[in-house]
């Protein structure tokens, strides 16, 4: 484990202490827990974006398609 210094608002600190009183975990775990769960959101936000953009990539590549499809003149 590797030890980390941080400063801490003291809304935060004090709200998160009554909710350590509240539910009898330490403090230690509950903040490894919380930034486990932000690094998970964070990793859904940026898989979000990447999706978004490759989707965009994709759907310009098929309105091309789509386009040269419809000009073709087809005979019966």
């Amino acid at each position: 484990m590797k030890n980390v210094s941080l400063k801490i608002d003291d809304s935060i600190f004090g709200e998160t202490e009554k909710i350590l009183s509240r539910i009898k975990k330490p403090r230690n775990r509950y903040i490894n827990e919380a930034i486990d769960y932000y690094n998970r959101l964070q990793r859904r936000l940026f898989l979000e974006q990447r999706l978004k953009m490759e989707s965009e990539l994709v759907m310009n590549d098929s309105m091309t398609v789509l386009k040269e499809f419809e000009e073709i003149d087809y005979v019966d």
